[in-house]
């Protein structure tokens, strides 16, 4: 099966879809992925890339990446973020099928986090390669804009939703990351249908063992760890909220390892309000993680209160269950149904301080046994329902029954 990957994020950014196409590739499939220039999250094009270059290159593990022309999303502002899409959606559509000349393929496939409008050079691709188009669903959208507040007029948000609405009808396959997601696709999917495929672990947590050097040491206590965007929809403020609320358990630390727009403010806010249990040690290489969270007391999963992010599940529960760590999830919705069904940890309301405070001081209570069974039982529902292997090999068939129209 010959498989184009069509995403605007991939290697060397730090994307899950990095190590879906390496999946792929394991169970058989011919990968090529279509990209643009590496900038994400700096909004700087990595060094070696050029912003309006384009070509080919071989992954170190043997597969081709095409890269097209990208305008680089500079300091996440309107409208470098607005050229940033419009650019990929442009190149894509235009010089993708030139770069792409006479190579075919039977599947093309969309990775699709924001924003959704990617999936339209794959579309024009499928119609010139006569292919079938599979959009993996990340977040809503027009939803996902509004509950940012990237996008508030309502004549622009229904021109978005009208657009939308026209991808995913003049696609073959939807997969949805969340089954909560579903209803709302389905809607405006019309007759295409809609499937769940949640996104899968990271390979890089199953092979992690006690022997490899560490890049971040953290220090003796109860150590409850947020990995990740330190932006808007994390609800950061409650977090450190909850840690003012903790303060006098000077054993409990919040470490907040990660980057995002809220960085400075959290720096500055910490100082402000002398709040001495946090602790804000800056980003780390995706390889570098294990051996943080590994070190881990808990870890901590937080989103905003709004109805969009309750029907999203964050990308980091997966890697908190293979850790095998109890999970402390400040969210509402599908996120928090996960880690209660999983046994994993603790859930309590989104932008809730004393409720997250008060599981905080719950688990730091809890004998060291209990704990371990927490993470146990996190360890074993990734294992059934989110394991990279087999989660390439349900892709594979998702694949299949679209090219047998079933």
């Amino acid at each position: 099966m010959k498989v184009l990957v069509l995403t605007q994020y991939f290697w060397p950014e730090s994307f899950r879809i990095n190590e879906v196409v390496e999946s792929l590739i394991a169970v058989g499939c011919q990968v090529t992925v279509l990209t643009g220039q590496p900038n994400y999250p700096q909004g700087k094009v990595f060094k070696g890339y050029r912003a309006f270059g384009f070509g080919s290159e071989l992954h170190k593990t043997g597969y081709k990446i095409v890269r097209v022309p990208l305008a680089a999303r500079g300091k996440a502002g309107a409208f470098g973020l607005i050229a940033n899409y419009l650019s990929f959606v442009f190149s894509t559509s235009l010089i993708g099928p030139m770069l792409l000349k006479g190579q075919q393929f039977d599947i093309i496939f969309v990775y699709a986090p924001s924003p959704i409008i990617q999936a339209i050079g794959a579309l024009l691709i499928g119609k010139i390669k006569k292919a079938k188009v599979v959009v993996w669903i990340q977040d809503l959208w027009p939803q996902s804009l509004e509950a940012t507040g990237f996008v508030k007029n309502k004549f622009l948000l229904a021109s978005v939703s009208s657009v939308v609405r026209w991808i995913y009808r003049k696609s073959d396959l939807l997969l949805v990351q969340s089954q909560a997601f579903s209803p709302s696709v389905q809607k405006m999917a019309g007759t295409t249908p809609v499937r769940y495929h949640p996104n899968p672990g990271e390979i890089a947590f199953a092979s992690f063992d006690n022997s490899q050097t560490v890049a971040l040491h953290l220090d003796d206590g109860f150590n409850v760890v947020f990995a990740g965007n330190l932006g808007t929809v994390q609800a950061l403020d409650t977090v450190i909220s909850a840690a003012q609320i903790l303060l006098s358990y000077p054993e409990i630390k919040i470490i907040l390892v990660g980057s995002g727009s809220l960085s400075a403010w959290l720096a500055s806010e910490i100082q402000r309000r002398n709040i001495s249990n946090v602790v804000m040690p800056g980003r780390f290489p995706v390889e570098a993680m294990p051996g943080i969270l590994n070190q881990a007391s808990a870890l901590l999963v937080s989103l905003s209160k709004n109805p969009i992010m309750s029907q999203t599940v964050p990308s980091k529960i997966q890697v908190y269950l293979a850790t095998g760590k109890p999970i402390i999830a400040c969210l509402d919705g599908e996120g928090a149904r996960i880690i209660e069904q999983a046994g994993a940890g603790l859930a309590c309301e989104a932008e809730n301080a004393p409720e997250l405070a008060q599981r905080i001081l719950t688990l730091y209570q809890l004998p060291k046994e209990t704990l371990k069974e927490m993470g146990n039982a996190g360890l074993k529902f990734y294992e059934s329902h989110f394991e990279p292997n087999t989660l390439a090999e349900n892709l594979k068939k998702h694949f299949e029954l679209v090219l047998t129209n079933k």
